[in-house]
């Protein structure tokens, strides 16, 4: 059986249940559940029985070639986080994008475990559940829910102040599937860059941040609880739901939350220790 995801706990069968069982791909550490499979098929009759002129990209039906057209299609990564629901970690999320032209024009984001929904249309903003637009404001009576409830966080009502530096900014990373190879090398490298002292050359950025999910990484630049986040190796289903203004299909990618210095953009790509190779 599955695991509940309002309550955040497992039920029946838990891990070593039917919707957790595992299918190991190359390399070892790239998981897929019989859940994701599912999940994306539910999808894919739907959408396919309503949009019947429209293509579907998917996570797990993706043959190495596949490319976006400029073809209406649908982009869904099932589980984007699959090895956070193995562990049952609560940063879980669907990720359904729309992209016309090659570029992404409508974005759902929902995680199951914080019943949280982020949604996107282009030219008309971005929301969190449907209501509150995006990036957030901060305030005394704001309050977040968990796994573990409900929570008030403090602090007086403002607006999004500029970021100016890179030493001011919580980052995002992941450090992918891919652990091998000078791909992951230029990775770890740029990582200690970006936290490394200023007098060592580095960005000594506030902290690093992985959720496990492209979709939710994303989502946290939106909202600006995450000022950046910076990605290689991830695939079109991981991140057309973020309303990208590149070509989702390049593999590399960088995100900046709104109010960010182009002197930001700067000294993080100053950070970089080598090109990476990620391609299609």
């Amino acid at each position: 059986m599955c695991p509940n995801p309002k309550s955040g706990h497992q039920n029946g069968e838990g891990r070593s249940g039917a919707c957790r069982q595992l299918t190991t791909t190359t390399p070892a550490a790239d998981l897929v559940t019989e859940t994701d499979k599912a999940v994306e098929d539910m999808i894919s009759a739907t959408l396919r029985e309503r949009y019947p002129d429209f293509a579907f990209m998917g996570e797990e039906t993706y043959k190495p070639g596949d490319r976006l057209t400029a073809q209406p299609t649908f982009v869904v990564d099932p589980i984007d986080g699959t090895t956070n629901f193995v562990h049952a970690y609560p940063y879980v999320s669907i990720s359904l994008g729309l992209a016309v032209d090659k570029k992404p024009v409508i974005g759902v984001v929902f995680n199951p475990y914080t019943d949280t929904l982020y949604s996107a249309i282009d030219g008309k903003g971005a929301f969190l559940n449907l209501k509150t637009p995006l990036p957030l404001k901060i305030d005394s009576t704001t309050t977040a829910k968990d796994t573990r409830g409900t929570h008030t966080m403090s602090g007086a009502q403002r607006d999004l102040e500029p970021l100016t530096d890179l030493d001011q900014a919580l980052v995002a990373i992941e450090w992918g599937s891919d652990r091998s190879g000078s791909d992951f090398q230029t990775k770890c490298k740029t990582f200690a860059n970006l936290t490394a002292a200023k007098e060592d050359g580095g960005g000594m950025v506030h902290g690093l941040r992985s959720y496990g999910s492209a979709a939710l990484n994303l989502c946290g630049v939106a909202e600006a609880s995450l000022d950046v986040y910076m990605e290689s190796g991830c695939w079109a289903w991981d991140v057309t739901a973020g309303r990208w203004d590149v070509n989702v299909d390049d593999r590399r990618y960088l995100a900046v939350r709104k109010g960010t210095d182009r002197k930001v953009v700067e000294q993080v790509w100053g950070c970089m220790a080598g090109q990476l190779s990620y391609s299609a």
